[in-house]
């Protein structure tokens, strides 16, 4: 009978290391490999995904501040709970110094408004005092909003600081804000035209450039609406304000991100200071809480064009342009001997301009300084689409032509 021996099948070689492939010591090392691999990679993934999120923050918080957003949008929509039922009687002002330190030409204006107005506080909040007062009402002992005051402990630009704690202060205890080159002519009780009850207004604004033919203006346009900033009046805790502070926070926050630098290093041009925190951050903001409370139903600038008599809307009391800014040769302003004209805004403390320059072209200059005259700005207009046409060499030899200081 014959016996088959057993044979076993060759063994295959590993062609990196000629080891067998069955041997006992690929198996240990293979299987220490995937026990280190097990043990380290929570690790490295977590590694992984702080490094893309630091990287993409903005991108993976979107969804958390989109529903933040959300909850912003529900907090403005609530009943006004103001604790005074009428605007309080204050006026403020902010400057780098307090009244005793002002220059004649500060005092002149200032001095007006305690004049007109006896019965009413009077106060400055200087450089100096500013934030403590940011940290004793946005703090422990008031409004619990430590992201507040460190955001105003953070800027760095003179003019946004100043935009932001005129808000502040006019949330935390409402009253009459002026700037303080913005003379009183008529006592602050003639705000309010005698046919509204004062306990109805809740804010008191005026109109400032109503230009809207200019909406699609490339330079123009983001600010040919607004409303007046450089006075107003509001009860405290009105909504409208904590929707403006917050729309600044924001905005900050995204322009910090979208310019890779921190807020304190952030620079900023003219129409950014306009759009971000000034006039036209004022009124979209006013026109969002006018839409918010009128049950969602849009408030577009149409009911303040060519205003000819003031009007109230849902607390808000809108004057017409003459009545806070009156002489500005644009927007039918009228001029400032009028029996409507209620305040004076003397400019004379408005160099910040110089220090965040204006779209400036090389050859035509600032359209602003057209002052929205129509026929000098389509002749700005067309100027410069001329000269996008032009070869360099043509720009240049007519740059060179220029006559200096034009």
């Amino acid at each position: 009978m014959r016996t088959r021996s057993f044979r076993p099948p060759p063994l295959k070689l590993h062609l990196d290391t000629k080891m067998p492939v069955h041997s006992p010591i690929v198996s240990h090392f293979r299987s220490r490999l995937t026990t280190q691999v097990r043990r380290v990679l929570p690790a490295y993934l977590a590694l992984v995904f702080l490094v893309l999120f630091f990287a993409n923050t903005h991108f993976f918080t979107t969804p958390f501040r989109a529903a933040n957003k959300y909850k912003r949008e529900l907090k403005y929509q609530q009943p006004i709970q103001s604790s005074t039922s009428v605007i309080p009687r204050k006026i403020w002002q902010t400057w780098k110094t307090g009244p005793l330190a002002f220059e004649q030409r500060d005092s002149d204006a200032a001095k007006t408004w305690p004049a007109k107005n006896p019965s009413y506080r009077y106060e400055v909040l200087t450089d100096d005092n500013a934030m403590q007062y940011i940290q004793w009402h946005y703090g422990a002992h008031g409004l619990k909003r430590p992201d507040i005051i460190e955001l105003y402990r953070e800027l760095n630009i003179t003019i946004i600081k100043a935009d932001l704690l005129r808000y502040l202060v006019m949330y935390a205890e409402g009253g009459v804000y002026a700037d303080i080159d913005v003379e009183c002519l008529r006592p602050v009780d003639r705000f309010i035209p005698e046919r509204y009850n004062e306990h109805e207004v809740d804010m008191i604004i005026g109109v400032e450039i109503d230009e809207p033919a200019f909406i699609d203006h490339p330079v123009l346009g983001s600010k040919c609406m607004s409303f007046c900033q450089w006075t107003f009046a509001a009860k405290p805790r009105l909504p409208v304000m904590m929707r403006l502070i917050e729309n600044i926070q924001e905005w900050l926050h995204d322009l910090s991100h979208e310019k890779g630098v921190p807020i304190a290093e952030l620079q900023l041009d003219f129409n950014e200071v306009i759009s971000g925190t000034g006039p036209s951050a004022f009124t979209k903001a006013v026109l969002e809480q006018m839409t918010a409370q009128n049950h969602g139903k849009t408030v577009s600038w149409e009911p303040f064009h060519n205003l000819a008599e003031s009007r109230l809307l849902n607390g808000i009391l809108v004057l017409n342009v003459e009545a806070f800014a009156a002489g500005q040769g644009h927007s039918d302003s009228g001029n400032h001997d009028s029996r409507g004209a209620l305040v004076k805004h003397h400019y004379h403390a408005s160099g910040w301009p110089t220090l965040h320059p204006r779209r400036n072209h090389p050859m035509y200059g600032e359209v602003e300084k057209c002052n929205w005259k129509p026929e000098c700005i389509a002749e700005w207009d067309k100027n410069v689409a001329e000269w996008e046409t032009l070869p360099k060499e043509e720009q240049e030899k007519r740059l060179a032509s220029k006559p200096q200081g034009v």
